[in-house]
């Protein structure tokens, strides 16, 4: 029997929820391109509630036990003296979500050799050292495509919220203030703008579909250039490079995977490709950009604004200066957990599980390392190697 070990997030402040706003979701059946929700042959809760959180579970334990497994579940994943590694030791499968991710480093790989299966509840695997699972033998899964509406959803969101200036302007009434001037000294209209996405996969299409029919300019790029019929349906122009889509654009949006290649790809130097006063929106990874040299463009003005959903580490130090700088609109890494997007995820692991348990093939699309190689979906959009370094950074939080 099977020992696995789930790396969740804290439960809010006040407790677990006994109750939530809204009594159902709406019925989702199937991806847009085809591609189904995920089909476990049962799940274990009520679709809408938080399963993300240590309480929540995944809503896994009932499933696991009552087949003869064990299921740990802990917040405390970061440092030597961690639950996680602590229970890592003797782990069978590593479940984590990509917004509070167990960095699976090479060392801690070393140190896990029962560890057959490392399982992104969620989609992102860049928290694990993908070239010493593809050494180890360990089958990497995600459950691609579950959130990522959710995330495109988000940065409409952030592009709104930018150009807008909303948050500031929403602090001013809680401030007491009626500031008209002071909140439309910095707002703009997205008509007639500009916009591009590095990256058009699953998500960065859905941004370039919801931003249409704001009647901008929607511009890309991406090693996999879309159908002709997509980007004449859309009006895409398509771009060889990034640097292309920085030069032209006044909303960029980052929606690519990371791994050696992309990482810090947005730095002091391909901050000068981009337009003065562009606004720059990162849901992908933290490690896309260069921390330091984000602070700087927005202090310089080189940015008028920038939004990000995630961090390098995370969670992040409290000190981290993406939290103080001016002009931002960052949030802690929430696009992709919403109460809808965790029905979904929850239950592609669920999924995953069952077939890695009765030995029956996991899908395709789910996999990103199998068999000593990557795999599936990972052999589409990752490389092979090391993304996880410096996550060493994360032990240095202390959490109050």
């Amino acid at each position: 029997m099977a020992k696995v070990l789930c790396v969740l997030y804290d439960d809010p402040i006040d407790g677990y929820p006994k109750s939530y706003a809204r009594d159902d979701l709406p019925r989702i059946d199937q991806y847009p391109g085809g591609q189904t929700l995920p089909t476990p042959k049962a799940v274990d809760f009520q679709p809408g509630t938080l399963l993300g959180s240590v309480s929540g579970e995944l809503g896994l334990r009932k499933y696991l036990e009552a087949n003869g497994h064990t299921l740990v579940v802990t917040s405390d994943k970061d440092g030597p003296n961690s639950a996680f590694e602590r229970e890592l030791v003797d782990a069978d499968v590593v479940i984590s979500q990509p917004f509070w991710p167990a960095y699976l480093t090479a060392e801690r790989i070393a140190k896990a050799p029962k560890l057959k299966l490392a399982l992104t509840a969620g989609i992102g695997s860049d928290h694990v050292d993908l070239q010493a699972a593809i050494d180890r033998g360990i089958t990497v899964a995600e459950v691609t495509y579950c959130n990522s509406i959710s995330v495109s959803e988000h940065v409409v969101m952030m592009i709104l919220g930018l150009v807008r200036n909303y948050i500031p302007s929403y602090q001013w009434v809680v401030k007491g203030g009626w500031n008209i001037a002071d909140c439309v000294t910095r707002s703009y209209d997205v008509e007639g703008m500009h916009v591009g996405t590095v990256a058009a996969g699953r998500i960065g299409l859905a941004v370039l579909k919801r931003l249409k029919p704001f009647d901008v300019h929607l511009h890309y790029t991406d090693r996999h250039r879309l159908p002709d019929t997509v980007e004449k349906e859309l009006g895409l122009t398509w771009h060889a490079t990034p640097e292309e889509i920085y030069e032209v654009c006044d909303v960029v949006t980052l929606n690519c995977p990371l791994h050696p290649e992309t990482e810090h790809m947005i730095n002091d130097e391909t901050l000068k490709h981009f337009k003065r006063g562009a606004y720059l929106v990162n849901t992908a990874r933290g490690k896309l950009c260069d921390r330091d040299s984000i602070a700087r463009a927005l202090e310089s003005g080189q940015l008028a604004g920038y939004a990000g959903d995630v961090w390098f580490p995370q969670p992040a130090p409290a000190d981290h200066p993406w939290r103080t700088m001016p002009h931002h609109g960052m949030t802690p890494h929430i696009s992709g957990t919403s109460l809808s997007a965790q029905t979904r995820y929850a239950a592609g692991t669920r999924e995953i599980l069952e077939c890695f348990f009765e030995q029956r093939p996991i899908r395709d699309e789910y996999l990103i390392v199998d068999g000593g190689k990557l795999a599936g979906t990972g052999a589409h959009s990752y490389s092979a190697g090391n993304a996880t370094g410096g996550s060493e950074e994360a032990a240095k939080f202390k959490r109050t």
